[in-house]
């Protein structure tokens, strides 16, 4: 009877237990006509019925699977006229809700995905599953569908939070989706069966994926995507919140460049740097990109000078060498010879030069003119 995130009923009914509210819209009492008028279609025991059809429960406060960390809702104020912790989850599939979502991240972008984004979203997703993560979305098209889709071929744990009941699959076209989640994962909604969706209820539903869960990454949105709503819902809730960078010709990044640029949002590329994200401090640290090992780069600083100075073709006396080295004779004399032994330079009987090899990994920048 009450809409999912109704700030006004969060205001009437402030400190008042289910069971009571239900007494006073069942009353009519005055107040409350913008939901007792719903009282002729409200039948809980049919819901109920429904939900054993379909394998679903309900779930509510207090319950073994009652997921705690979405009471953050309590204290998270409102966004998008939303607000407030749900009375209960109805919830679909083999998965225990709050053992599932304990280690969870909401993987969120575009329903006009890009190929790009797709990609990412589902490289992301899998590798995050591979880690024993639950990987939770909106079930919708695009972002959402990519990263579902690949945690089930990586046959890994990934919860669903819909806009409707568990009972009806939207969109459609993503019915069979959405099937196999019920069946390998779980579907999770705050309406009960029956329920469609509408713009409010989808609001509603970024509150819970961003509470939920440990962070939420946004891989790919236009200015005005309903994943930055989900973002800024992980803000309210003290959540990290994660952007994946794209192209700069792309509309489809716009929305996730300005949440780094302007909302702190913190630029992932990897599963590393995602898990490195939601971590406690000093945990799970990404290492730092680095290109291929060079044999140069653990050279002595007079040695790499040295070789600097060694012609590619023509070869040079070691006098020259030293010359253009910037080091005394007998230095560059050893480091010759040193490189000699690494096979990295070569002496003609006229002078030094490069060995084959190493002319195709030496940067030539700085190389003695040949």
């Amino acid at each position: 009877m009450v809409e999912p995130g109704d700030v006004k009923a969060l205001e009437s009914f402030d400190g008042m237990e289910a069971s009571e509210i239900w007494e006073l819209l069942r009353r009519k009492t005055p107040g409350t006509e913008r939901w007792s008028s719903r009282l002729a279609e409200a039948e809980p025991e049919r819901d109920l019925e429904r939900a054993t059809e379909i394998g679903a429960r309900f779930v509510i406060p207090g319950d073994e699977e009652w997921p705690e960390q979405i009471e953050v809702l309590a204290e998270a104020g409102q966004l998008g006229r939303r607000a407030g912790v749900p009375f209960g989850l109805w919830v679909r599939g083999p998965l225990k809700l709050r053992a599932a979502l304990e280690q969870s991240v909401a993987v969120v972008g575009s329903r006009a995905s890009s190929s790009y984004g797709e990609y990412v979203a589902a490289e992301l997703s899998s590798g995050i599953a591979d880690k024993g993560l639950t990987v939770v979305s909106g079930g919708a098209f695009g972002i959402d569908a990519a990263a579902h889709r690949a945690v089930l071929a990586a046959s890994g744990a990934t919860i669903a939070v819909l806009a409707c009941g568990v009972d009806k699959f939207y969109p459609r076209q993503n019915s069979a989706l959405l099937s196999r989640i019920a069946e390998q994962g779980m579907l999770v909604s705050e309406l009960p069966p029956g329920c469609t969706p509408t713009r409010l209820r989808f609001l509603a539903r970024n509150r819970l994926i961003a509470a939920s869960t440990l962070g939420v990454v946004v891989v790919e949105a236009a200015t005005r995507s309903g994943a930055l709503n989900s973002a800024g819902w992980a803000e309210q809730c003290g959540r990290a919140v994660l952007a994946v960078p794209g192209p700069i010709t792309s509309r489809m990044s716009e929305g996730s460049h300005l949440l780094v640029r302007e909302r702190g949002a913190v630029l992932v590329t990897s599963v590393a740097e995602v898990l490195e994200a939601i971590s406690p401090i000093g945990t799970h640290l990404a290492a730092r990109p680095t290109g291929p090992s060079k044999p140069f780069d653990q050279l002595d600083h007079d040695i790499r000078r040295t070789l600097d100075a060694v012609p590619v073709r023509s070869a040079r006396p070691a006098s020259r060498v030293a010359s253009e080295a910037g080091l005394d004779l007998q230095t560059t004399q050893d480091c010759l010879e040193a490189l000699a032994e690494l096979a990295m330079v070569e002496y003609d009987g006229t002078g030094w030069r490069l060995a084959t090899p190493v002319t195709q990994s030496v940067p030539q920048t700085g190389l003695g003119s040949a």
